[in-house]
C-alpha cells in the first residue's frame, strides 16, 4: 500500500441535474477539469459535502467510474464507503477499490452511537475486505460518534492500510495526540483550522472550500509546506469569514447548498441539493444576500492571491 496522500484535497459536491433527478456527468467531468487546472492534487468523491446519504448504489458506481476514468490517474480520487450496516460499507468499499479508487474514506457507523470495540469491528471488516489506503472520518457534529485518540491509535497499529484520518472533532489539539500516540503511522489531514492543524502535525486537509476556490484553497496548502505562514494564514482568514456567513444560515443549508452556488458563481454549475437540504432556490432573497456576500469574499480572495503572486514575481 503506497501512502502518498499530501496537500488539499477537494472534498467534493456531486453534480445534479437542474431538476436533481439524476447525475449531471458533463458537469461532473468539466468541475474535475477545473480541480486539475488548479493543480489540485486529490479529490474526494460521495462525502458528506458529496450527499452521499442521497445517492443510489447505481449512482454511486456511475459518479466512481466517471471520476476514476476522466482523470486517469492525474489525480488521486479518494471515495467515501461509509454506511452504518458494516456489510453495506463493506462492499461500498469493495466496489471503490475495485473500480480503481487510490483510497476510501470513512465515518464510523453513524446514528447508533457505537462502542470503540464495535468501531473497531466496523473497521476491522472494511480492512481485511481491501487492500487500498483508508482514510478514518471523525466528525462527531454529524455523525454523534467522537473517535478519542485512543480508537485511533488502536485501529492505526491492528490495520496496515489505515494510515490517514480526517480529523474534524472542533479539537485541534486532537491533531498532536493522534500523531504522538501513533508514533508518526497515522497520517493527520485537517477537517477545520487548517494552519494550526498543520502546526500540530498534519499533513493534508480535506477541504470543502475547493468547490469554489480549488486554487488558492491548494496554494494555501503549499505555503505552509514552504514555511510561508502569513500567507497561508491571510488565506485562513477570508475562510473564516466565508464560515461566518454561512453559518448565519438555519444548519440543514450550510457547506452543501452554499457550495454548489458558489460553484456556479465561479462558472461550474453543479446544480442544487437533494432532499432534505434545503435547495438554494428555496431560500428566495435571503440565499441571493447571503450569496452576494460571498462572492465578494471569492473576489477578496482572489485579489490577495494576486497579490502574493505579483510579489513572488518581483522577488
Amino acid at each position: 500500500m503506497k501512502q502518498d496522500f499530501r496537500g488539499s484535497y477537494t472534498v467534493a459536491v456531486t453534480p445534479f441535474t437542474p431538476d436533481g433527478s439524476d447525475i449531471c456527468i458533463d458537469s461532473l467531468k468539466r468541475f474535475l477539469d477545473w480541480q486539475l487546472e488548479c493543480r489540485v492534487p486529490g479529490i474526494i468523491i460521495l462525502g458528506t459535502t458529496g450527499e452521499f446519504l442521497a445517492i443510489s448504489d447505481e449512482e454511486r458506481r456511475l459518479v466512481i467510474e466517471t471520476t476514476v476514468r476522466h482523470l486517469d490517474g492525474r489525480m488521486r480520487v479518494l471515495v467515501g464507503t461509509m454506511n452504518a450496516y458494516t456489510p453495506q460499507a463493506v462492499r461500498y468499499s469493495k466496489e471503490a477499490e475495485e473500480q480503481g479508487a487510490d483510497g476510501v474514506m470513512i465515518v464510523p457507523p453513524y446514528y447508533y452511537t457505537p462502542t470503540d470495540d464495535e468501531i473497531f469491528a466496523y473497521f476491522r471488516a472494511i480492512a481485511e475486505a481491501i487492500r487500498i489506503p483508508i482514510m478514518l472520518y471523525n466528525n462527531p457534529v454529524t455523525s454523534n460518534v467522537d473517535m478519542s485518540a485512543d480508537i485511533v491509535v488502536r485501529l492505526t497499529k491492528a490495520f496496515d492500510n489505515v494510515r490517514y484520518i480526517k480529523e474534524a472533532s472542533m479539537d485541534v489539539g486532537r491533531v498532536y495526540d493522534i500523531v504522538d500516540g501513533t508514533g508518526g503511522l497515522m497520517n493527520v489531514f485537517a477537517g477545520e483550522r487548517p494552519l494550526e492543524s498543520f502546526l500540530l502535525g498534519a499533513v493534508g486537509y480535506v477541504n470543502p472550500y475547493g468547490n469554489y476556490l480549488p486554487y488558492s484553497t491548494s496554494r494555501m496548502w503549499d505555503y505552509m509546506f514552504e514555511g510561508r505562514l502569513e500567507h497561508a494564514a491571510a488565506i485562513q482568514r477570508i475562510l473564516h469569514k466565508i464560515d461566518i456567513v454561512i453559518a448565519e444560515g438555519h444548519p440543514t443549508y450550510g457547506h452543501q447548498c452554499y457550495s454548489k452556488a458558489l460553484a456556479a458563481e465561479a462558472g461550474y454549475p453543479v446544480g442544487d441539493v437533494r432532499p432534505p437540504l434545503t435547495t438554494f432556490k428555496a431560500l428566495g432573497g435571503e440565499g441571493r444576500s447571503r450569496l452576494d456576500k460571498l462572492a465578494g469574499l471569492m473576489r477578496e480572495m482572489d485579489a490577495l492571491i494576486e497579490e502574493i503572486e505579483s510579489q513572488e514575481n518581483e522577488a
